[in-house]
């Protein structure tokens, strides 16, 4: 090893400070940057909660019924009350069916019996959308796909709904 030690020269211990120092508040400005974009999403999600839409299990009928209910929504720090719907029906084994009202082709609300020509169906009003009962929607009309369902449970004889989840392609 050679016993000659180099000399930092007074241009590079500022050019090395500079650097550092620079560095240093870089990083300090872009930490709170970084924290605020990734904050939000590494916070627990609340939306498998079923919430419970007042809606006795006896009241439910084989004629599909909207029912309304509240959730508390956060988007980032931003937290607000959101109106939730659904189809809410009984089918022929009795099994309960909660249909969102969401078409799948524009994102329009769909009714039940929205239309005179085409009774005991689902109906969309944005471009003549039409779905079956089951949810399914009717071939050769706007809708690719059926309509979302909600997670449900009954709970001392009432219902309470989930989050819609898509099903398969008809």
């Amino acid at each position: 090893m050679s016993e000659k030690k180099q000399q930092v020269s007074r241009r590079q211990f500022l050019n090395y400070t500079l650097t550092g120092v620079g560095g240093f508040m870089a990083a300090g400005m872009l930490v709170p940057m970084l924290r605020m974009a990734v904050d939000p999403v590494l916070q627990t999600s609340e939306e498998g909660d079923l919430k419970s839409v007042d809606l006795s299990v006896d009241d439910i009928t084989n004629e599909p019924q909207l029912v309304e209910w509240k959730i508390d929504q956060v988007d980032g720090w931003y937290e607000s009350e959101v109106t939730k719907s659904a189809w809410v029906f009984k089918d022929d084994n009795g099994d309960i069916i909660a249909h969102s009202p969401v078409c799948k082709h524009l994102g329009c609300n769909v009714t039940w019996e929205g239309s005179e020509k085409y009774p005991n169906e689902y109906f969309c009003p944005c471009h003549d959308g039409r779905y079956y009962k089951d949810g399914t929607n009717v071939p050769g009309t706007p809708p690719l796909a059926p309509l979302d369902e909600f997670d449900q449970k009954v709970e001392n004889g009432m219902l309470y709904l989930g989050k819609a989840k898509p099903r398969e392609e008809a």
